[in-house]
C-alpha cells in the first residue's frame, strides 16, 4: 500500500529564551516546539479537555502569541498525528517491507513500528489515543485501519505461501501483532535497560512464541 505524500516530520522540538524590555527571560518558540507542548498536555489532559488557555500557559507565552503561529488545537492535533501516520506508512516504502517473502517483510514491519513507536512515543502515544471524536481524529482512525489492512494482507499472503501457521485468521492476527506493538506506549519509557534490543526481541517474541507447544 502506498500512502499519500504528505509534510515531512517536524525536527525535535527547541526552546530559545529571550530577553523582555526589564531584562526578564521569556520563552521563544517556534511551531514545532509549541507542537511538543501541546501533545504532552493532549497526553496528560486528553485532547478534547485541553484548551487554548491550558496550552498558552504550559509554554509560558500568552495565548495571542500561541495563535501566530497556529490557528488553534486542532490544528496542532493533526501536525501531532500526521507526524506518528507519516512514520509508520514510511515504513510500507521501505524496500524491504515491499520486496521479498511476505513473512520477511512482516517482521520488517513490526521491527521498525517499535523503532517508530518508541522514537516517536508522545506523537504515536497520541494517535493511539483519539476516538473519533473530531474529524481529524476520524481522519487518523481511517489511515490506522488502512495500516492494518495492510499487515493483515501480508499475514494473508504468508499464511497462502505455508510461512505461517495454517488456519489463522488474517485479520485476527492482524489485530493481535498490532495489539502487540501498541502496548509498549504503556510501559516503555525512554532509556531504559534494554531499548536498543526491543525491536528485535518483540519480532522474535511474535515469530517464536512465549509459551512452547506442548
Amino acid at each position: 500500500m502506498t500512502a499519500a505524500p504528505s509534510e515531512p516530520p517536524a525536527p525535535p522540538a527547541r526552546t530559545r529564551r529571550a530577553r523582555g524590555a526589564a531584562g526578564a527571560r521569556r520563552p521563544v518558540y517556534d511551531a514545532s516546539s509549541l507542537l511538543a507542548v501541546a501533545v504532552q498536555e493532549f497526553n496528560a489532559r486528553g485532547y478534547d479537555a485541553t484548551s487554548m488557555e491550558d496550552l498558552s500557559r504550559a509554554a509560558g507565552i500568552t495565548k495571542s502569541s500561541f495563535y501566530h503561529h497556529v490557528s488553534g488545537k486542532e490544528e496542532l492535533l493533526r501536525a501531532a498525528l500526521n507526524r506518528a501516520l507519516d512514520g509508520l506508512f514510511g515504513i510500507l516504502e521501505e524496500p524491504a517491507a515491499q520486496e521479498g517473502a511476505a513473512l520477511d517483510r512482516l517482521r520488517h514491519i513490526i521491527f521498525r513500528q517499535v523503532e517508530v513507536l518508541t522514537s516517536e512515543l508522545p506523537y504515536v502515544t497520541l494517535l493511539l489515543r483519539v476516538r473519533g471524536n473530531t474529524e481529524t481524529e476520524r481522519w487518523a482512525l481511517a489511515r490506522r485501519r488502512a495500516f492494518d489492512a495492510t499487515i493483515a494482507s501480508l499475514v494473508a499472503d504468508a499464511v497462502a505461501d505455508g510461512e505461517v501457521r495454517a488456519g489463522v485468521e488474517p485479520s485476527l492476527a492482524a489485530r493481535l501483532l498490532s495489539g502487540t506493538v501498541n502496548s509498549i506506549i504503556e510501559w516503555y519509557r525512554p532509556g531504559r535497560p534494554g531499548s536498543e534490543s526491543l525491536p528485535g526481541e518483540v519480532v522474535r517474541i511474535v515469530s517464536e512464541g512465549i509459551i512452547p507447544p506442548a
